[in-house]
């Protein structure tokens, strides 16, 4: 589960979730104007993409990337109000930019991307062009990037009066060309099989299911599986650029967004102008992606501990014990629970498992899960149930979750290659469930479509500097359970000038969204003056959460 968009949400707010086997008004002139600069501006992104071709080894999709970039930046963007129907209110805008399905076809069958903006609100001196985001996933949409704005971040308040405010979805991903591998009703239906095995039964029923997985993507969505590739993902980031008549890019990616980030980067170097990378995959190319899911096992675990600590020392508030040993005990007993009988016939164990990891993944949902999980123990199970439970009604809701899941799978199976061998599977995952048992085995299911793809699966680029790349800021807590530390370290290793802010003793996924002004006062310089620290910066962490 490598990378999963942020979802956080206002406390108490409904959630879905879904564990696999068992994410107007014109605009200001000065908009319009760098909209008619973009043939200029793309001839020099056009030249130097092809000086990237030789470098790359990937001449046929570079040129054709060239090719749609230059297409694009002629096309522009029809900027209109939003559909009603895509809950994106004014004054931001939307549109669609096409792309090649096959980069190294150019002139064959295409496909529209969507895209959103909205208009830096500052004076248009203080304009420094557009900000592209991605939230992760794969398979997260970056189309509510605007709606910082909109609902008064303060967080963004002084870079949105420098940028306009880009999101996307990526190919694949929510109306950009659509994938699917299942029916969404029918993946949302619980309760699922219990991720924890308790027997050779156990394993070879999740086998067939992930089997059964990888034939449906197939079946449904085979025509653009060899397509759903990060780097095909990345050429497409830079058509966006083109089209919006961005000389340069400027980038923030969180999560699996950093890998986006780092592939992008590697690619085009001398179009890149300012790139933050938030919570970072390890781009080594010997982890993505098998080995990266594996030491997510390890981190997952780490910071579960972590919250149960917390959970412990607010006994007073929450009742589940006093330390952390008898906090665990009573998750086991919650498990033992559902397992033998699922809560209101729908919440399971792995229903549990879907609701409980967002603790290791952001503290904002400490306070809510614990107290929903205390309130049960109390003798009223609705809150957990409303909580966990999937909402079969949200038809909307539902295709969404289906579709992420798909586009995750669909770009992880076809980025690199992965163990045939289950043997390989089964001594890998029982090594680290024997420490690690949370997150592993579940996550091992939600992959392991991965060993039967029968789509092209090819090898990861090697992520490295290439002349003309700008500093970059690389943002990381240290106890992050879905991007583990080390990846952020390995990053700044390979990208020269990269500059690594790291918040200590904390373990948000996704940092640059969180209130700690040592992390805060960097995004903005880094953002609005291009300048980085003299060296590394440790930073404390952002406020423990509070019952």
């Amino acid at each position: 589960m490598c990378g999963r968009p942020d979802l956080r949400r206002t406390p108490g707010t409904r959630r879905r979730t879904a564990v696999f086997g068992s994410a107007g008004a014109l605009v200001a002139a000065t908009l319009i104007a760098g909209a008619v600069a973009a043939p200029t501006a793309n001839a020099d992104a056009a030249s130097t993409a092809r000086a990237d071709v030789a470098r790359s080894g990937k001449d046929r999709e570079m040129r054709g990337a060239v090719l749609a970039a230059q297409r694009a930046a002629k096309a522009g963007i029809d900027w209109r109000d939003c559909p009603a129907d895509w809950g994106l209110e004014k004054p931001i805008q939307c549109g669609w930019v096409t792309v090649p399905l096959d980069y190294a076809k150019p002139d064959g069958k295409k496909i529209k991307l969507a895209v959103d903006r909205i208009g830096s609100t500052g004076t248009k001196d203080e304009r420094q062009g557009a900000l592209v985001y991605n939230p992760g996933g794969p398979g997260g949409s970056g189309m509510r990037f605007p709606r910082r704005v909109t609902t008064k971040n303060k967080l963004w308040e002084k870079t949105s009066k420098a940028y306009d405010f880009v999101g996307f979805d990526p190919r694949g991903v929510g109306r950009s060309a659509p994938i699917s591998c299942v029916d969404p009703q029918e993946f949302v239906k619980a309760p699922k099989l219990d991720p924890i095995p308790d027997s050779e039964a156990d394993k070879r029923a999740q086998r067939k299911l992930a089997a059964e997985y990888a034939d449906g993507c197939q079946e449904r969505s085979g025509a653009m599986l060899p397509h759903m590739t990060t780097p095909n993902t990345a050429r497409d980031l830079d058509v966006i650029r083109a089209a919006l008549g961005e000389k340069k890019l400027n980038f923030l990616g969180v999560s699996y967004g950093t890998y986006l980030g780092a592939v992008y980067s590697t690619l085009y170097p001398t179009h890149v102008r300012r790139m933050i990378f938030d919570s970072v995959v390890n781009p080594r190319t010997d982890k993505i992606w098998y080995e990266v899911n594996l030491d997510q096992d390890v981190a997952f675990e780490k910071r579960l501990v972590d919250w149960m600590k917390w959970v412990a020392k607010n006994d007073s508030a929450f009742h589940l014990g006093d330390t952390y040993t008898e906090v665990r005990a009573q998750w086991e007993k919650l498990r033992a629970t559902a397992k033998k009988q699922p809560l209101n016939g729908v919440v399971g164990p792995a229903e549990l498992h879907a609701y409980f990891q967002n603790a290791p993944y952001y503290d904002s949902y400490w306070v809510e899960i614990a107290t929903n999980w205390s309130t049960y123990v109390a003798g009223d199970p609705k809150p957990l149930i409303e909580a966990a439970g999937p909402d079969l009604s949200d038809t909307a809701g539902n295709i969404a979750s289906e579709n992420g899941n798909a586009v995750y799978t669909a770009v992880e199976c076809a980025d690199a290659k992965w163990p045939r061998s289950w043997k390989k599977w089964d001594r890998d995952n029982t090594r680290i469930h024997r420490t690690s048992p949370f997150m592993t085995w579940g996550n091992a299911w939600m992959n392991l479509p991965c060993a039967t793809w029968s789509s092209k699966q090819q090898r990861p680029i090697e992520v490295e500097t290439h002349k003309g790349l700008p500093k970059t800021l690389i943002m990381q807590s240290t106890r992050d359970a879905a991007t583990p530390y080390p990846g952020a370290v390995e990053l700044h290793k390979r990208l020269k000038g990269s500059r690594l802010v790291t918040e200590k003793d904390a373990g948000s996924h996704g940092i640059t969204n969180i209130t700690n002004p040592c992390l805060n006062t960097r995004v903005d310089a880094y953002l609005l003056t291009g300048e980085v620290d003299a060296s590394d910066v440790t930073c404390g962490p952002h406020a423990t959460p509070k019952p």
